[in-house]
């Protein structure tokens, strides 16, 4: 899978600034080697958001592990169920699969958004 273009790298922020617009969520993207386990590694990066770490989702991607992660705030629980990131997460992974990073990225922010909208 090849590394994120610079125009790939604006579409996900415009992705992810519409996505916070319309939920009020913060929503927060990694792509890069974890630093340890992958599921502990994306929690200790949820914690770093600080204040925002309540109303944030984060996806976490290494590539080279082939691993992703979605972890909520507990605000942000309240819109985006754990049931609904496994959904997305699957639909995320096709699209890696497939070779297609961004579009993963791009489905996977605004799939969870509009997750998060419908509450």
């Amino acid at each position: 899978m090849r590394t994120l273009t610079p125009l790939q790298i604006d579409d996900i922020r415009s992705v992810q600034k519409a996505a916070e617009a319309r939920t009020g969520l913060r929503f927060a993207v990694y792509v890069g080697r974890a630093d340890g386990a992958g599921r502990e590694f994306a929690e200790r990066l949820h914690a770093a958001l600080d204040d925002d770490a309540d109303k944030a989702v984060l996806i976490t991607v290494d590539v080279e592990a082939r691993a992703l992660e979605i972890v909520t705030g507990e605000r942000a629980r309240k819109f985006v169920t754990d049931a609904e990131c496994r959904l997305v997460a699957a639909s995320m992974v096709g699209a890696f699969g497939a070779g297609d990073l961004a579009g993963g990225l791009i489905t996977g922010i605004a799939a969870l958004a509009d997750c998060a909208a419908r509450v």
